[in-house]
């Protein structure tokens, strides 16, 4: 199912989309292009019902080097606010389906920060992983800065981000950046494992789930604990809950339909 040359959409099920990147002469560089097709089709897939779960890949050689220095060394500032970027990788977060990357090779500058608009990481244990912005005279202006430091800490975050160094995955996992460590170009592999197991969860729980972390993480442990309250209310109401508990006590599989 190809968009275009620089992204491809690949269905192995029914329930699963997989969002390639494909721009190998400049290592999956992120253009104006491409960040507007992902918002476009994570936006489309993520609305359709029979859609469980999202996977951003990029090839085995690299995920994404960055943004397209092309594209932005002779801007001026007008230009790159009217550019409005942001509101591509807004449509990546607000997915309401579980977005996985599965990141092999250079994760660098804002491909570093498509891969943290994900759920889910999985960096294959030869990836290497940075922010390296400030090397080019500027510095991370898509989520880096504070989604980093909200990861690993003000003091860690600091060094990363002003020395741009890279960092591999097995320091990724240890700070809390990436998920799982999959062997070396088996990441997309185990991406596709971990959204089957989810694919096969209650959507609606797994759409509550997602909300209420992201949103809990920006609020008081006491309003975050009420959110967490209320959405395991709401799941009473669900088919899906009558079906998980049955299936329980008849100790059966369960069969969930999203309802």
């Amino acid at each position: 199912m190809p968009m275009s040359e620089s992204l491809i959409v690949e269905r192995p099920s029914d329930d699963i989309v997989v969002l390639r990147l494909n721009r190998p002469q400049v290592r999956n560089a992120l253009n104006l292009e491409v960040r507007a097709g992902l918002a476009e089709k994570v936006t489309q897939y993520g609305a359709e019902k029979a859609v469980r779960c999202l996977i951003v890949a990029g090839s085995d050689v690299v995920f994404a080097a960055g943004a397209d220095i092309g594209e932005m060394a002779e801007a001026d500032p007008v230009e790159v606010m009217s550019r409005n970027v942001q509101k591509y990788w807004r449509a990546i977060m607000d997915c309401p389906k579980p977005l996985i990357a599965a990141v092999e090779g250079y994760a660098l500058g804002g491909g570093l920060e498509l891969a943290l608009c994900a759920d889910i990481i999985i960096a294959g244990e030869g990836a290497k992983l940075g922010l390296p912005e400030v090397k080019v005279g500027i510095l991370p202006g898509a989520g880096g800065t504070q989604k980093l430091a909200r990861l690993v800490g003000r003091h860690r975050a600091m060094l990363l981000i002003m020395t741009g160094r890279m960092f591999g995955a097995a320091e990724a996992l240890g700070m809390g950046v990436v998920s799982e460590v999959a062997p070396t170009g088996q990441a997309l592999q185990r991406a596709l494992e971990v959204a089957r197991e989810i694919a096969a969860m209650p959507p609606i729980s797994i759409m509550q789930i997602k909300e209420i972390v992201n949103a809990g993480l920006n609020a008081s442990l006491d309003t975050a604990l009420m959110l967490e309250r209320k959405a395991f209310q709401l799941q009473f109401a669900t088919r899906d809950q009558k079906e998980g508990m049955r299936a329980f006590l008849e100790k059966r599989k369960p069969k969930f339909e999203g309802q």
